[in-house]
């Protein structure tokens, strides 16, 4: 025990002796995984998304009413004719009472809810269909149906954020990647200055009988801590952006914003594993080139 804290205490001393390069090394990597870990997370979010639209419903008829000349009865034979199409699974009809209970779930905490009357939100006919993909098919026969207000598909929005989160992934990860070669050449030159600086005390430790490794392991732990802090500091960064984009979820009913506990668990032990890698694989090239034992 007494050897693991004196191994500990030398990196510590090390680190202290070049706050500015190790905050340096530090920030690097947080960086370089908060990019990747944030590109993962993008990733996520339009699997679920996909996979929740895919099971659910494919697209909202939002249908108009007696102040648009519309009687109960046209609503029914409209959904009486969708259900009759080719690609359609089943439709659900939803009422203004149960629209509006469907509003107060999904802003529970806003002061609209006690001002709005119920009967101005529309009834909608919501439709699952056999083949998901095939979407755009049942929204052009719909959208000049008479009774019908608005169609919406959240297949679009989805699409759309696909697209989108492609481009970003692939910079994401660009980004992230020069930024981890960053960290490792910083770490690196961490390690060599403190090697530098402490070169007088190697000396005389390697005179003593010291043996290879116990001169290393203080140089490689100081690498790790650098890695594993940079690391844990883009673990948080994403945990705090889940939540704040998650808050979005309540203003946005069709996409989800939340990103499983399961999946953050383990991605985030994951990149405190890399980052301590990265760290030792730094200190590893900063001792091969600098510390001939």
């Amino acid at each position: 025990m007494n050897r693991i804290g004196f191994l500990l205490d030398e990196a510590f001393v090390n680190m202290r002796r070049n706050p500015l390069v190790v905050s340096g090394a530090v920030l690097a990597v947080f960086v370089s995984l908060f990019l990747a870990f944030g590109a993962l997370s993008v990733q996520e979010l339009v699997r679920t998304n996909t996979q929740q639209w895919q099971d659910g419903t494919h697209v909202i008829v939002f249908l108009k009413d007696a102040r648009d000349g519309i009687t109960l009865d046209s609503q029914v034979a409209l959904r009486s004719e969708i259900d009759g199409w080719e690609l359609v699974q089943s439709t659900e009809y939803v009422d203004k009472l149960g629209a509006f209970e469907e509003f107060k779930k999904l802003f529970p905490n806003s002061p609209v809810v006690d001002n709005i009357d119920p009967d101005v939100l529309p009834a909608s006919i919501r439709v699952r269909l056999s083949d998901s993909t095939r979407y755009r098919e049942v929204v052009f026969n719909l959208i000049d149906q008479p009774a019908v207000l608005e169609v919406v598909a959240p297949g679009e929005s989805i699409e759309n954020i696909a697209q989108l989160s492609r481009v970003l992934n692939w910079l994401g990860f660009g980004l992230a990647l020069i930024q981890g070669i960053a960290a490792v050449v910083l770490i690196s030159n961490t390690i060599r200055m403190a090697i530098y600086a402490r070169r007088e005390e190697v000396s005389i430790m390697r005179l003593v009988g010291a043996s290879n490794w116990f001169i290393r392991i203080p140089f490689l732990i100081e690498g790790m801590i650098e890695g594993v802090a940079g690391a844990a500091l883009a673990v948080f960064g994403v945990w705090i952006a889940s939540r704040v984009v998650g808050d979005v979820d309540a203003a946005i009913s069709l996409f989800d914003f939340t990103i499983s506990s399961g999946f953050f668990v383990k991605w985030s032990i994951l990149f405190l594993a890399f980052g301590a890698l990265a760290g030792v694989v730094g200190s590893a090239l900063g001792l091969r080139r600098f510390l001939k034992v």
